[in-house]
């Protein structure tokens, strides 16, 4: 009789990071990304023609898998301010009326929320009085943004998505809520999924968020989810990825830092220009990429236009 394999054991929680710590690790990443400012792409630098061309050839099935979560507009413990959506025609006496008639709506979002899927631009992050690079903090105006906006990725994100399972990894089907991932966690889950995240790669990182709040409920994530531990983002780093995107908002809560509320937010798009995809959604992704044994694909990332703006609603599209 075949013995059964071992399920991981739960790995022992990193410690919290001081102040100083934190800001020693924020200089030395920063210290590593190539300098921005206004007309700079950032970490997409390293996204060349040649690594999107090599992305799209590894296609094989044609299939095609949507990352984004279904926009929520009814309230919630995690979603105090919902998306609005309501018919502004037709009139009830237009439905039935002969002849030309148009159904027409209005949509209005929180982009920021904790719920809809979402990019952060590199003008949304401001730590120090500074954004990314350098960049003033006065460029942000109640007018919307001047530098580092949305208007960078005017012509979307195409590369190859790589999907790290830390749960999967974990033998569990979810993070609990303070759980915080490690950068040895995302080694293990490259070994154990037989990947490799490279240079200008959009690197998913799945902590079970959406499964979790589909089975148990919805709860006030300001105060406990899953996310990266903020030294995990050396592997990031090292990797040099393009983009980071998770099924939370890559930080954990309570944050490992107490002075800092979002240190991977800082690190991330303040220190290392990468852009941030918040509270994705990977549960229909997973299946497809067991079934064709790869973690790897095409990857179709395209916001709105809107120029001045800190952030999109977006859905990205997984192609394989």
């Amino acid at each position: 009789m075949a013995s059964e394999q071992p399920v991981p054991s739960r790995p022992t929680a990193p410690r919290p990071l001081s102040e100083a710590a934190f800001r020693d690790l924020y200089r030395r990443l920063r210290s590593r990304a190539r300098d921005g400012g206004p007309g700079r792409r950032g970490a997409l630098d390293r996204l060349t023609p040649e690594r999107v061309v090599a992305a799209a050839a590894e296609v094989r099935a044609g299939r095609t898998v949507s990352l984004a979560a279904t926009v929520e507009t009814r309230s919630g413990p995690d979603n105090p301010e919902p998306a609005s959506h309501r018919m502004t025609a037709p009139t009830r006496g237009e439905t039935g009326a002969p002849g030309l008639a148009f159904a027409r709506d209005r949509f209005a979002m929180n982009v920021h929320g904790d719920v809809d899927s979402h990019l952060d631009a590199l003008c949304h992050v401001i730590y120090d009085g500074e954004l990314y690079g350098g960049v003033p903090a006065s460029t942000v105006t109640p007018d919307g943004a001047e530098a580092l906006t949305l208007d960078l990725v005017r012509d979307g994100i195409v590369g190859r998505g790589v999907l790290l399972d830390v749960p999967r990894l974990r033998g569990v089907r979810w993070l609990e809520p303070g759980d915080q991932v490690t950068a040895e966690d995302l080694a293990a889950a490259e070994t154990a999924q037989r990947t490799t995240v490279g240079p200008g790669d959009l690197l998913f990182v799945r902590v079970g968020h959406r499964l979790r709040r589909r089975t148990l409920g919805p709860w006030d994530v300001t105060r406990a989810r899953a996310g990266l531990h903020p030294t995990a983002m050396d592997f990031l780093a090292e990797r040099g990825v393009s983009v980071l995107g998770s099924d939370g908002n890559s930080d954990a809560a309570p944050s490992a830092v107490p002075e800092v509320g979002f240190p991977v937010h800082v690190l991330a798009v303040n220190a290392m220009g990468l852009q941030l995809l918040d509270w994705l959604d990977f549960e229909e992704l997973v299946p497809v990429c067991e079934q064709q044994g790869r973690w790897h694909f095409l990857c179709v990332i395209a916001p709105l236009r809107l120029p001045a703006a800190t952030g999109s609603p977006v859905n990205p599209i997984a192609v394989l």
